[in-house]
Formats: C-alpha cells, sequence, structure tokens
C-alpha cells in the first residue's frame, strides 16, 4: 500500500518500489543455493577410447595436413602434395583403383598446431566425395 505524504493540505502517494520484500526473496534464494551447491556432483563426461583392431588394414590412404595447411596423399609410400580441391577426386580414384574393395580406410594426419577448422574441412570434403570408412591419426604419447 503507498505511503502518504501530508504536505500543508494536500496528501499524495510516493511513486516508489520497496525494494525489502525483493532483497529478502533474494536472500532466501542465494542461502539455498549456497546450502545445495556442494550436494551437486559434477558429472562425469565418459571420453570415447581407443579400440583395437582385430588386424591393419591391407591399404590405408593417408591424407596429411602440413603445419601450413597444406594437403598430401600418402598411398602405398607415394606420397603427393595436393589442394583441397582436388581431394576428394585424388582419394576416389585411389579407392577405384583399390577395385572390389571401394571401402578403403581413409585416415588424416594432422599437425598439432593446424587449426581444427582445416581438419574439419578436410573430413567435410571427404565425406562429401562418399568415403564410407573416415578415421584420425593418433599419436599415442607416454
Amino acid at each position: 500500500m503507498p505511503t502518504l505524504v501530508s504536505r500543508s493540505r494536500r496528501r499524495r502517494t510516493i511513486n516508489e518500489i520497496n525494494m525489502v520484500p525483493f532483497i529478502d526473496v533474494m536472500l532466501v534464494l542465494l542461502i539455498i543455493f549456497m546450502v545445495t551447491a556442494p550436494l551437486i556432483t559434477p558429472s562425469v563426461v565418459d571420453l570415447p577410447s581407443m579400440g583395437k583392431a582385430a588386424r591393419k588394414p591391407d591399404r590405408v590412404i593417408e591424407v596429411i595436413v602440413g603445419k601450413d595447411e597444406t594437403l598430401s596423399v600418402r598411398i602405398d609410400d607415394d606420397t603427393r602434395r595436393i589442394k583441397l580441391t582436388e581431394l576428394a577426386a585424388s582419394v576416389s580414384r585411389a579407392q577405384d583403383a583399390a577395385g572390389k574393395d571401394s571401402s578403403t580406410a581413409v585416415v588424416i594426419s594432422a599437425d598439432k598446431s593446424v587449426k581444427y577448422e582445416t581438419v574439419v574441412k578436410v573430413m567435410d570434403t571427404l565425406q562429401r566425395a562418399g568415403v564410407q570408412r573416415l578415421g584420425l591419426s593418433v599419436q599415442m604419447v607416454n
């Protein structure tokens, strides 16, 4: 209810917001959060582990992304530098050369200083080209 102030003969209301109930509610919420915060257990993220294949694939096409974001394709110990626009055609030709096994594994090896965006562009290009078996090379550090 508004407070009335009397001046001379007129009474008029003061148009102010009473902040006391608001502050009381905020303090109660603060106490509730402070009490419940330690009780909440942090969620555990289960990271995927590296699986072990029964045997190494017979033929692997390796796409290498260098420090300067240049692309190279290694097929059977033959390494060639290519551009991103030529990558899909080159990998498709290599898979067709494999004959009946058109699902030859393609592995992307990138330097650790390469931008993530570049690796994603390479993956996107290969997936659009219809590569079914695509993986990332992982170097184990002990």
